[in-house]
């Protein structure tokens, strides 16, 4: 496996993790998105977006046997 892309695939996966974990980011009530609190629709927009990256992280190690 080449280090270059297992590190950049690392860090793809840092982006989510940081993204959710730091909560005053995200901790507000407006803007409102079809009703829901910027707090709920934030987390939520995350899960496609995580596995997106999920999916480029493991195209670019895969292939390095």
């Amino acid at each position: 496996m080449k280090k270059r892309s297992w590190s950049a695939a690392m860090w793809l996966l840092l982006i989510p993790y940081i993204g959710l974990l730091w909560v005053p980011l995200y901790n507000f009530r407006e803007p409102a998105f079809l009703g829901f609190p910027f707090f709920y629709w934030y987390q939520l927009a995350w899960v496609p977006l995580t596995s997106f990256l999920i999916w480029i992280a493991y195209r670019s190690v895969r292939n390095d046997d």
